[in-house]
């Protein structure tokens, strides 16, 4: 089984959240504020230099200063989605390897959670 193949996505505008279910039945549930933080593409992150750098996962924890809305989700192959946010942005490719390592959940980010 590939744990990292999703099984289902939504999208909960009113709470600001994107969730996924994984093939290993794992659960991921990103506010939108923190995944649009995360955007991966070459602008967001800074130059090429700072591509497939990790991702601070404080930033799952910050407060949203915008309301978000991801207008379209598109299958890239079977490695990754393109996210499309309401405000036009929409080049960044979400590797499915690289959510599940994002992931904010006490199991796979316990520092996160302490205290």
């Amino acid at each position: 089984m590939n744990k990292y193949k999703a099984k289902n996505i939504t999208v909960d505008i009113s709470n600001q959240e994107l969730t996924i279910i994984w093939a290993d039945d794992h659960k991921s549930v990103f506010p939108l504020e923190g995944l649009r933080k995360a955007c991966p593409c070459v602008t967001c992150v800074g130059g090429h230099e700072n591509m497939g750098k990790p991702v601070d996962p404080e930033i799952f924890k910050e407060p949203a200063k915008k309301h978000w809305e991801i207008t379209e989700i598109n299958p890239i192959g079977n490695y990754a989605i393109q996210i499309v946010w309401s405000d036009g942005h929409n080049s960044g490719l979400y590797r499915w390897e690289k959510l599940r390592e994002m992931c904010p959940c006490e199991q796979c980010q316990p520092q996160l959670w302490e205290n």
